[in-house]
């Protein structure tokens, strides 16, 4: 009874070293080289004043009316990298590698990089996030955590920068909730990164947005070196801006399309279905006028 009573012992330590094992393989692995999918919605350089679908509050539309995009050929401006509420969502390609101890062999962080962008790691090891007053920095801080075959990521510490390149604003009050999934389709291995912005200044909601990236093996993220020129002549100080109420540009957008400019000022009402029916009377009252 003993003998037996010790190999049943034996066999339980021998099945949980096993599936214990498994359970650690079963941990998805998210290096690769990464480019962006490039068929979806504003990866590029969407228009002047295409603000639909985003939650902004009327302080982010007041500031974007301002937004000159002859701003980022002032010196200061031009070897700005991208920041991470941006870059995650923008047309640059993605390479990701693992860092592991040495002695526990254990992944201590996903390094993450992008063209036009700083190299950010998501740390996986637990370790405790800066506090709030902090250096913010392009890419922040991010922490990662399995759950499943998926990992969250959930980063602070972001400096101000935009959301979209056209004016929208990000404060160095956002965090992001993040999610990569992995996944393979027609022999192909496919990346999703889903970004979930909460913003206090400029959001009224979480802005809810996704990414592509399809795996190539031959891909290579090239250096980008850059060199301050002088683009435009300008007096010493000037800002490129708008005064408020003057800048028509924001309204190419909604003129392209023959849409009323209203929706410019509408913030979060433009992501819902039932925002088609207040578009519908405003295109009538224009008719009408």
């Amino acid at each position: 009874m003993t003998s037996l009573h010790g190999r049943s012992i034996r066999l339980l330590a021998l099945l949980a070293a096993v599936f214990g094992s498994a359970a650690s393989f079963a941990q998805m692995d998210f290096s690769g080289e990464w480019p962006v999918v490039r068929s979806q919605d504003n990866t590029d350089n969407p228009h002047l004043g295409e603000y639909v679908g985003l939650p902004l509050s009327q302080e982010a539309i007041r500031r974007a009316e301002i937004w000159d995009a002859s701003i980022q050929s002032l010196p200061e401006w031009q070897c700005r990298p991208h920041s991470g509420a941006y870059i995650k969502r923008g047309p640059s390609n993605l390479r990701i590698w693992k860092e592991v101890d040495p002695a526990s062999r254990q992944i201590v962080a996903f390094q993450t990089e992008w063209l036009r962008s700083t190299n950010t790691p998501i740390y996986m090891d637990g370790r405790p996030r800066p506090p709030e007053h902090a250096a913010h920095t392009w890419g922040g801080f991010s922490l990662g955590e399995y759950q499943g075959d998926r990992l969250k990521v959930r980063t602070t510490h972001l400096k101000e920068d935009y959301y979209r390149r056209n004016g929208v604003p990000q404060s160095d009050r956002a965090t992001l909730s993040e999610y990569l999934i992995r996944r393979r389709f027609r022999n192909e291995d496919y990346l999703t990164w889903v970004i979930v912005a909460y913003d206090p200044v400029y959001l009224t909601e979480p802005l809810i947005r996704s990414t592509e990236y399809r795996q190539d093996l031959h891909q290579r993220v090239p250096p980008y070196p850059c060199t301050v020129v002088t683009e435009v002549v300008r007096p010493d100080g000037y800002v490129p801006h708008y005064l408020p109420g003057t800048n028509d540009q924001i309204y190419s957008f909604a003129d392209a399309y023959d849409l009323p400019r209203t929706l410019y000022f509408d913030g979060a009402e433009t992501m819902y279905p039932e925002y088609r029916f207040k578009l519908q009377r405003a295109r009538e009252a224009q008719q009408r006028d």
